[in-house]
């Protein structure tokens, strides 16, 4: 079904501007900039239709409107906020396809030593009832690049997928993983994909990687902070020309910050915020039930609003009339001192 023309002229435009950006980063070498996030998605209900393990820890699920129809268009690199029972909130990136406009498919790695999101998502069957937001994006697909290579690790090949698929023969898939066993999708892979599991060819090496691919190339990265480090530091001295996208599938660890601490208003309790950890892990040592989600800046569940003290803001998410007086906790700081928060 085609979208009216009233909706058709803004979705151009936004593709019209993302081509403009796309060309301006094209031949400069440095990191294609954060795509702000779009907060304001749809709010609707959801059927899990389906539950298939992909491997011992990894499930996908099938989503349909609650009560059928059209479910609203994504393009890949898309996410989707999953509202669990528990009143946990968590994002899942898009891994079906973009022109089932019935249908979202979504995968979720089981993560026992995690915040019970994944593992509440593992215990889900066919016949329940979500709700979601979305469809958003942080990681958007620029689609006029001259070639692409895409470089998937673990879990990271759910946002990586579509994109591959859409990039059709302009594009190349490195897959990596520890096991050919614990690599979801391979069945599904594109034609050409270059599965790499660590058990059969080491420890994979980034910067060779990179070096295989074109001047101009669009570099799509998704996995966890050792891989997006690797790409960060060595793809421009390889590739000048190239602009390199990137997404996070874990939160990266906190290694320049200073101790401080945080005073919860509501309560009167003071907790220490060691140097090596996050603000939000240190309250939810007094208040496990916290809401918090992404764990790096981009979905602002963990928005706070700061009463006294100096913020150092390390977010994606937060705009000018906000930061005077508001931090997300999973990622900002102290900018000297003690904070006092409204929790």
């Amino acid at each position: 079904m085609n979208p009216p023309a009233s909706v058709a002229t803004p979705s151009l435009r936004a593709i019209g501007a993302a081509v403009d950006i796309y060309k301006r980063v094209f031949t400069q070498p440095a990191l294609s900039p954060p795509h702000p996030v779009r907060h304001n998605g749809f709010d609707l209900d959801v059927r899990v239709e389906a539950v298939h393990a992909e491997t011992d820890d990894v499930v996908s699920l099938t989503l349909a409107g609650a009560e059928g129809g059209y479910l609203p268009s994504w393009r890949p690199g898309c996410h989707i906020d999953v509202f669990l029972a528990s009143g946990r909130q968590r994002q899942y990136s898009l891994c079906g396809d973009p022109r089932d406009r019935h249908r979202y498919r979504i995968a979720v790695r089981r993560i026992d030593s995690g915040g019970g999101g994944s593992q509440e998502m593992h215990t889900l069957r066919a016949g329940e009832l979500l709700r979601i937001r979305g469809p958003r994006n942080a990681f958007t697909f620029i689609e006029t690049a001259p070639s692409y290579l895409f470089i998937a690790a673990g879990i990271g090949i759910t946002p990586i997928l579509p994109m591959a698929r859409a990039a059709g023969s302009r594009g190349r898939l490195v897959y990596l993983g520890r096991s050919r066993d614990t690599m979801p999708f391979l069945a599904e892979l594109p034609a050409g994909t270059e599965v790499r599991p660590d058990d059969e060819f080491g420890t994979p090496d980034l910067p060779a990687l990179l070096a295989t691919a074109a001047p101009g190339a669009a570099i799509y990265v998704c996995g966890p902070p050792p891989v997006l480090d690797a790409a960060q530091r060595s793809l421009f001295a390889l590739n000048p020309t190239a602009s390199l996208h990137t997404e996070l599938f874990s939160a990266r660890p906190v290694t320049d910050g200073t101790a401080f601490d945080i005073t919860l208003a509501r309560s009167g309790q003071t907790v220490r915020v060691d140097s090596t950890e996050t603000a939000l892990d240190a309250i939810r040592r007094v208040r496990p039930d916290v809401v918090y989600s992404c764990r790096q800046g981009f979905c602002g569940s963990c928005k706070t609003k700061v009463l006294a003290g100096s913020i150092d803001h390390r977010d994606r998410l937060l705009p000018p009339g906000e930061r005077a007086d508001h931090l997300l906790t999973c990622v900002s700081r102290s900018a000297g001192g003690a904070l006092t928060l409204d929790l």
